[in-house]
């Protein structure tokens, strides 16, 4: 099963149980569902009209809590934790976790320092043990762990509730996207129509090549056989005459006389 059709199983069965509560009995589902191993989103949870109610009354603190774990960090709750209820350590690690997923919103490449920093991790070893066995084996990140340049490399991060405000930014960039894919789509079809010219002249001028080569070996070939019939005349005619020549040049032989002889007698 993947992670996010766990998500939407256990934010059902939250929203579900904080629907039937009130006041500080939703003190315990908050705290349950922040403390959830599998659960990174609270947004649908933050808008139960039950939770919502809180606002304003002595339970607030848990709103502004579900609040915090739905769009804060580790270090936003450190400078808030006067004005919030105390956490517990699966609640600390779950909000460290959140914590990398919206620094991996802005950078694809986490230096360890900053990290360390944010997550208030002293070395680099349990900074690389919480990222390998809270983070990726969880299944929230992706990426490799680049010791020699001390930085995480994200490949993959899952999203984060959108913050009050960030859903027209991302509209906008949306929109943005769009435009620019739409640039880019006109001008890969004005590349395919100038191919397409292109292919078309080609064929044009490679037929009127042919057409001119088939000229050329025709009238090669017909001068060949008029050369060919005006050689076979010459030497026609040079062999008559040479014959009557030779007629003329020959002498003529003395015609000689036989006469039989009679005997005496």
């Amino acid at each position: 099963m993947d992670i996010e059709q766990k998500q939407e199983e256990h934010i059902d069965h939250f929203v579900n149980r904080a629907s039937t509560l009130y006041d500080s009995s939703l003190a315990t589902v908050i705290n349950e569902a922040t403390s959830h191993p599998s659960l990174f989103a609270f947004s649908e949870i933050l808008s139960v009209p039950s939770i919502i109610q809180l606002q304003g009354t002595e339970h607030a603190i848990y709103f502004d809590l579900l609040r915090m774990f739905a769009h804060g960090t580790w270090s936003e709750y450190k400078s808030n934790g006067s004005n919030l209820p105390p956490l517990a350590h699966d609640q600390v690690r779950k909000l460290k976790q959140l914590t990398v997923l919206t620094l991996a919103e802005t950078n694809k490449v986490l230096p360890y320092d900053v990290l360390m920093q944010e997550l208030d991790i002293n070395n680099v070893r349990e900074l690389e043990d919480f990222l390998i066995n809270d983070c990726m084996y969880v299944g929230i990140v992706r990426g490799k762990l680049d010791q020699f340049r001390r930085c995480f490399q994200v490949q993959f991060a899952a999203g984060r509730d959108l913050r009050p405000g960030q859903l027209g930014s991302m509209i906008h960039t949306l929109s943005d996207w769009l435009s620019t894919s739409d640039n880019l789509l006109i001008t890969i079809q004005n590349k395919i129509k100038w191919a397409d010219n292109m292919s078309e002249l080609d064929k044009k001028h490679k037929k009127e090549a042919d057409e001119k080569m088939e000229e050329v070996k025709k009238a090669l070939s017909l001068k060949a056989d008029v050369d060919l019939r005006g050689h076979e005349e010459m030497f026609s005619e040079l062999g008559g005459v040479m014959d009557y020549d030779e007629d003329r040049s020959r002498p003529k032989r003395n015609k000689i006389n036989y006469r039989r002889r009679h005997p005496l007698g």
